[in-house]
C-alpha cells in the first residue's frame, strides 16, 4: 500500500465498516460488555499495527473474525488479572448497562442452556452461522479449517440442538432472538 495518508484512510474505512459486526460478535462471547469492548479495541489495534499487511477489502471482514477469535482465546485464558479490572469497570457500568428483560424468558435460557452445553468448536461454527451470518467456507477461513469440516460441524451441532432443545422453540407469537436467524444458503 503506498503513503500513510492512504493507509490511515483505509484503516478508517476498515474500522467504520467492521466495528458493529465485531462489537456484536464479541458481545455474544463475553459475560461483560466491557469485555466485548477490549477484544474489539484489540482486534483494531492488531489491524492498525499490521495495516501494511492487511488483506485485501473483500477479506478483511474475516481476516478481523480470525483476529477476533484469537483475541477471545487470550482474554478466556486471561483470568485472574482480567478479573480484578473487569470488577471495576463492571461497578461502573452497573449503572449504565441494564439487562435485557427478554433474557429471563424460559425459552431463551433453554437456547443458552444448550449452547452452553455444546463442544466448543460445535458452538462457534453454529454461533458463526447464525448470529454473524457467515457461510461455512466463510466459518472455514475464519477458524482455519475445510468448508467440508465447517459443514460437518455445523451438521452436527444443529442436531445436537435439536436434541437438546427440540424443533418446536416457541408458541406463535414469541421470539427467540438467542439463536434465530435466516440461515443463507450455500452452493457445495
Amino acid at each position: 500500500m503506498g503513503s500513510g495518508t492512504e493507509q490511515e484512510d483505509r484503516f478508517r474505512r476498515v474500522y467504520a465498516g467492521n466495528f458493529e459486526a465485531l462489537l456484536a460478535y464479541a458481545l455474544r462471547r463475553v459475560d461483560q460488555p466491557a469485555d466485548a469492548a477490549d477484544v474489539v479495541a484489540e482486534t483494531f489495534l492488531v489491524a492498525w499495527r499490521r495495516s501494511r499487511e492487511l488483506p485485501p477489502d473483500d477479506e478483511i471482514k474475516l481476516w478481523l473474525y480470525g483476529v477476533a477469535r484469537r483475541v477471545l482465546a487470550n482474554h478466556h485464558r486471561g483470568g485472574v488479572r482480567r478479573e480484578r479490572l473487569g470488577e471495576r469497570l463492571r461497578q461502573r457500568l452497573t449503572a449504565i448497562v441494564t439487562r435485557d428483560p427478554g433474557s429471563e424468558v424460559p425459552q431463551r435460557l433453554a437456547v443458552q442452556d444448550a449452547l452452553s452445553r455444546l463442544a466448543e468448536t460445535d458452538r462457534e461454527v453454529l454461533t458463526l452461522t447464525v448470529w454473524e451470518g457467515l457461510q461455512p467456507r466463510e466459518i472455514a477461513e475464519v477458524v482455519g479449517a475445510s468448508a467440508a469440516a465447517v459443514r460437518t460441524r455445523l451438521s452436527r451441532a444443529r442436531s445436537r440442538m435439536r436434541e437438546m432443545i427440540g424443533d418446536d422453540l416457541a408458541p406463535p407469537g414469541h421470539v427467540l432472538d438467542v439463536l434465530t436467524a435466516i440461515v443463507p444458503e450455500e452452493g457445495r
